[in-house]
């Protein structure tokens, strides 16, 4: 099978890594089209091999960009045509139709009131499920996407839930690993370090960190990403007199001198996600892979599993109050009484293991491709 994926830019992010990791297990040929913004991601799916184009789009509003899009899935001759994050799925699910080619979608990033960080406003919703319609399948991230999918009016019957994946082995516990990098950032061998993965925005509540870290005299905080809110949580920090405590290390994995996420997650003692809401929580997965001890808000990775499946990992923010704060000082607390220590990978990593994902995948385009080429007439009766 020969797919195209579809996506709206290929800076560093969870969809965009998630992309770069699947093509490394999908047993398909696969290319690669970013709308805009070719970023760190691009050169590192360039690096694996992949082909990678930029249509160049220059604005919402760009609508060139369907015909060309069109044109250039023709030309592949793809059989299928994968598309990601909100502004691909609207205009690759057009193109996709125009150039007559099955289109599949991933539901990377649904709120209950946010779609990939930004307000869900009516016509957002309404151009999303007039789209929705022109494609074959739709896939969620989680059973909790899906149930929105549902709630909004996609049918049950085009919703397929394939999770994302995680590359465990990238993340064990290495203990050279965790030596060099603490000394890379200037951690002492005996503090106590929490870690936070994300894009620095508000949803992802690092402000909650920060603080709950400053009531903890000598505890540590690295944070791995970057973002809109990086000044507003440097200005927190200093505010909080936790300057020399707060290491922010902006994007991570990339080519810059920032150590990888894995080399963080083996630095650290304990792993926290604050996020007021998550379509997944793929950082959380990628931490419980590295034997740490984690504190989370919401994170369907974890919430949608079976009880007792992650017995590392603590939930905060049940009770239903807005700032959680107290909560997570609390829980930190403990993990940092009880001292450094590692535990075993818990079953939900095997859960979400990328290969097993991938076959999930691949089941999701061969049925697309096979009811695509079944007759309307004998369609109906499937």
């Amino acid at each position: 099978m020969k797919a195209l994926h579809v996506i709206t830019g290929l800076g560093v992010g969870g969809a965009e890594q998630q992309l770069r990791l699947l093509l490394r297990h999908l047993p398909a040929r696969c290319d690669v089209v970013t709308l805009t913004n070719p970023g760190a991601v691009a050169a590192g799916l360039r690096a694996d091999g992949v082909r990678v184009r930029d249509l160049g789009m220059r604005s919402n509003r760009d609508l060139g960009a369907v015909p060309r899009l069109a044109g250039l899935i023709r030309r592949g001759s793809y059989d299928l045509v994968h598309t990601h994050l909100y502004r691909a799925c609207v205009y690759g699910r057009v193109a996709a139709r125009l150039a007559g080619t099955t289109v599949v979608s991933t539901e990377h990033s649904l709120g209950r009131a946010e779609i990939e960080g930004r307000p869900l406003t009516r016509g957002t919703r309404e151009l999303y499920l007039r789209t929705e319609r022109l494609g074959a399948a739709t896939v969620a991230v989680s059973r909790t996407v899906a149930d929105r999918l549902r709630d909004w009016g996609v049918p049950a019957a085009r919703i397929h839930t394939v999770p994302n994946g995680v590359d465990a082995a990238a993340f064990r516990f290495d203990a050279g690993r965790r030596r060099a990098t603490r000394a890379l950032l200037d951690l002492p061998d005996d503090a106590f370090v929490v870690a936070g993965v994300g894009r620095l925005v508000p949803g992802k509540r690092f402000d909650v960190v920060i603080r709950s870290v400053a009531a903890l005299p000598g505890v540590r905080l690295v944070l791995a990403g970057d973002g809109p809110e990086a000044g507003a949580l440097r200005a927190l920090a200093a505010r909080l007199g936790v300057t020399g405590r707060v290491r922010f290390l902006g994007e991570c994995g990339g080519a810059g001198a920032a150590p990888g996420i894995p080399a963080v997650l083996s630095a650290a003692d304990a792993f926290v996600s604050a996020s007021r809401e998550e379509s997944f929580g793929l950082a959380v997965v990628e931490a419980l892979a590295a034997g740490l001890p984690v504190v989370h808000a919401a994170c369907p990775a974890i919430e949608d599993l079976p009880a007792g499946r992650v017995p590392g990992a603590v939930r905060i923010g049940s009770s239903g109050a807005s700032d959680p704060t107290e909560e997570l000082t609390a829980a930190l607390r403990l993990h940092r009484t009880a001292g450094a220590r590692r535990l075993p990978p818990p079953p939900a990593v095997d859960h979400y293991d990328i290969r097993l994902n991938s076959r999930r995948l691949m089941d999701v385009y061969t049925e697309a491709v096979g009811t695509a080429t079944v007759p309307p007439t004998e369609r109906a009766h499937l």
